[in-house]
């Protein structure tokens, strides 16, 4: 789950991963997707996902509507009974709730949930019935990308906020409680259109992060209870530019927590999200546009190839950055004596840095590798908006000079 505004620091081992697990996500389109399913257990009412591609490695999660957190579900298929177990491996022989479940005839599923002491109760799911859209465009896109999430979504309600007034921007924060997840929409300050589109990518954001909480408390199910903190800021809105930082600290299971930052950086105009080529552009060749998430669809690069991205990043950016911050941070860049010690003028921690947008400039976070997380962080790695100004990139945006 780490974090980085257009792509964490990829090695050419992490190429090799990408590429890996492409050719495994080629391979699973011929699978079936995941079986939705609502109904019951006892007299509460549930969400399931089974994945039911292989019958001796069938695997799943549930959450009961009253409480929204998933409950992950492994186990096997045999003469049409699922026999699975509730929770993921911990390592050791604690037993576990089961689950038994028999085809109806009907693409629903019967049976019975007990648990080692002793505990039965009847299981009725039925194949989820969910509407074609949905006034947030993001809960539509959900609906057919991943039915159980927009199963949860749907009945959570967010909680009103304290107002706030930004850059003369009047800020509305919403909560949603169980995550403890929060961002802002804006109240006023922008036409109407540009306002609404503004409002629906920060309220995306806002419900992504909280899908990542749910999947964060998944993964660390085995290990007991995750931790999931965020903190959002706002740092720059203008006519032409919304951007905001937001941080998440994390423990997910495994040996170590992690945190990171995700800044969201909007055009104003559109409410579509700007790459960091949008803003600042090094080179002699016309500015590109290249977001890693966009990079399924052709049409959303423009036929910018991730190996196009990363050559300009390798050759063209890193350089220029690093000399620009040596001469405006000589202190901060010098080049330690400690094998231990961050050192700040590694051209490969620039690659690829989360940014987000200030009064003063561009600040740049470097990515380090996860033993050296602590080096991240930095407040001082800002580039001036004057030395901005002779490298524009391919969007016409007015911004601080």
């Amino acid at each position: 789950m780490a974090k980085g505004n257009d792509f964490s620091l990829l090695t050419i081992k992490t190429k090799i991963i990408l590429l890996m697990l492409s050719l495994l996500s080629a391979s699973a389109m011929a699978e079936e997707p995941p079986v939705v399913l609502t109904g019951t257990i006892g007299r509460s009412a549930v969400v399931m996902e089974l994945d039911l591609n292989k019958p001796e490695a069938i695997t799943g999660r549930y959450f009961y509507e009253k409480y929204h957190l998933d409950l992950p579900l492994n186990g096997t298929e045999e003469d049409g009974e699922l026999s699975l177990q509730e929770g993921t491996d911990d390592f050791n022989d604690t037993p576990r709730p089961t689950l038994r479940l028999q085809s109806d005839g009907k693409s629903g599923w019967q049976g019975t949930w007990s648990n080692p002491q002793g505990k039965i109760m009847p299981i009725e799911l039925t194949p989820a019935q969910l509407p074609e859209t949905n006034a947030d465009p993001f809960l539509t896109k959900l609906i057919h990308d991943s039915p159980y999430e927009y199963l949860r979504l749907s009945n959570l309600q967010l909680e009103k906020g304290k107002e706030q007034t930004f850059m003369d921007y009047p800020l509305q924060w919403w909560h949603e409680p169980q995550s403890g997840v929060s961002l802002f929409t804006l109240a006023s300050g922008y036409p109407e259109a540009q306002l609404k589109e503004i409002n629906q990518r920060l309220m995306a954001r806002l419900w992504q992060e909280v899908i990542d909480y749910h999947s964060c408390m998944l993964g660390a199910s085995q290990f007991g209870s995750g931790e999931f903190e965020q903190s959002v800021t706002p740092e720059l809105l203008s006519s032409t530019v919304v951007s905001v930082k937001i941080s998440t600290s994390y423990s997910c299971g495994g040996a170590h927590p992690d945190f990171g930052d995700s800044p969201l950086n909007l055009n104003a105009k559109t409410g579509a999200p700007l790459s960091l080529e949008d803003i600042l552009w090094i080179g002699k060749e016309k500015p590109f546009h290249y977001m890693y998430a966009e990079d399924h669809d052709e049409r959303g690069n423009n036929g910018v190839s991730f190996d196009d991205y990363s050559t300009y990043r390798e050759k063209n950016f890193a350089p220029w950055l690093i000399s620009q911050f040596k001469q405006l941070y000589p202190s901060e860049m010098q080049k330690p004596k400690g094998n231990d010690d961050c050192d700040y003028s590694d051209a490969e921690i620039w690659y690829y840095p989360s940014w987000y947008l200030t009064p003063k400039g561009i600040h740049f976070g470097p990515s380090f590798a996860r033993a050296m997380r602590d080096c991240e962080g930095t407040s001082w790695s800002v580039l001036p908006w004057a030395v901005r100004t002779q490298h524009q990139g391919g969007v016409p945006l007015t911004l601080p000079q």
